[in-house]
């Protein structure tokens, strides 16, 4: 049962009792059947979709009626997670994991590419280390539905308040997250979180220092000095690299039409789609990496900020890509990488090409300067 003297319901992931119930209301959405049948079947969910929703309505709670808890939909969600990564990339390899205990928690404030797959890129390398899951970050803005509100609560996904409106509401909704991120933490639970609002759709990988104040609100409530509340949370910068990006295209043609227009209005499921072909989409080879727990040494969140931006780009996993796009050479690149590159390139429009070619370029260029 839900406490009503919980002070995080609002935001929190569901607990172990709630995930049977959810698992119920998800399966009975009808835009959410209705979204399962057009992916899978996608001649036929118009014409019979009467007769296949009860279908896999009975399929779907069969499959399903065996988990449970948290745990349960987590090793549920491996499993598709396995298919993914060798049906949709040439492999995930990581590094840094090793300096971790898997009996401790974990600030990881990660680089920010994909909606989707990041957090779950970094759920995998910990899961195949025998590490728990974390709980991830995951903007108001992404839940427009009820059932995209099921799903992410399901996967121990905590809601940042981006909608809030007025200082009051804006400082109560920060003041809230900052202390379930702590709660979190001395419960034993790692937490993801993106080192600044929305994806890095130009390539430049750079902490927010807003972020770092937010986590410093409960802190500044314990009157406890910045640098050691900061020890406390002991913050892992993380790097996720991919060799391809399956949404360079989408991500340069909007920023190259803020530059024509001056703006860009987001269609209702741009988010959507964007999860969709991040998760369906070819991504070649994967690197996620580690960094070093932050201690007590900085004193301020721009300070901080500099630190998790120093090892983010040093621990950059640069691929034939980068060197291509960067104008360098290097004994990985192939004239095979060389052609795919190309032809990446040649398919788009000469602006939103050149802003792809940045893209790509950049984690080069930031990689020599830390």
């Amino acid at each position: 049962m839900q406490q009503t003297n919980d002070p995080f319901l609002e935001i929190r992931p569901y607990n172990d009792d709630e995930v049977p119930g959810a698992i119920d209301r998800l399966i009975e959405d009808e835009e959410f059947i209705s979204a399962i049948l057009k992916y899978r079947f996608p001649n036929l969910s118009g014409i019979a979709g009467w007769f296949l929703k009860p279908i896999l309505k009975r399929y779907l709670h069969s499959k399903w009626n065996k988990i449970k808890t948290v745990r349960d939909v987590q090793l549920h969600v491996a499993t598709y997670m396995d298919s993914m990564i060798k049906s949709t990339s040439e492999g995930l390899t990581t590094s840094g994991v090793e300096k971790l205990d898997p009996n401790s928690s974990y600030l990881f404030v990660s680089n920010h590419r994909d909606i989707a797959m990041d957090p779950a890129m970094v759920n995998w390398c910990l899961h195949a280390n025998e590490f728990d899951t974390v709980r991830i970050a995951i903007g108001d803005n992404l839940l427009k539905k009820p059932c995209a509100t099921e799903l992410m609560k399901l996967n121990k996904s905590f809601i940042v308040k981006r909608s809030a409106k007025g200082p009051r509401e804006m400082m109560k909704a920060l003041g809230q997250l900052s202390a379930y991120v702590k709660a979190s933490l001395d419960e034993k639970q790692s937490i993801w979180i993106a080192q600044r609002e929305g994806r890095a759709k130009d390539g430049n990988d750079k902490t927010d220092p807003a972020i770092l104040k937010m986590f410093f609100m409960e802190g500044r409530r314990q009157k406890i000095e910045f640098a050691d509340y900061v020890a406390s949370l002991r913050i892992v910068p993380v790097t996720i690299s991919y060799e391809n990006d399956p949404c360079d295209a989408a991500k340069a043609n909007e920023l190259y039409r803020k530059q024509q227009e001056g703006g860009y209005e987001k269609g209702e499921f741009e988010d959507i789609e964007s999860i969709v072909q991040g998760i369906v989409g070819q991504k070649r080879r994967i690197h996620v990496a580690f960094g070093n727990v932050i201690g007590n040494e900085f004193e301020s969140p721009d300070e901080l900020a500099a630190e998790i931006d120093r090892q983010i780009y040093q621990n950059y996993h640069l691929f034939p890509a980068n060197y291509i796009a960067a104008g360098k050479e290097h004994n990985s690149i192939t004239d095979n990488d060389r052609e795919q590159f190309d032809s990446k390139l040649s398919s788009l429009p000469e602006g939103v090409a050149q802003i792809v070619k940045a893209m790509y370029a950049m984690p080069t260029d930031k990689k020599a300067d830390a």
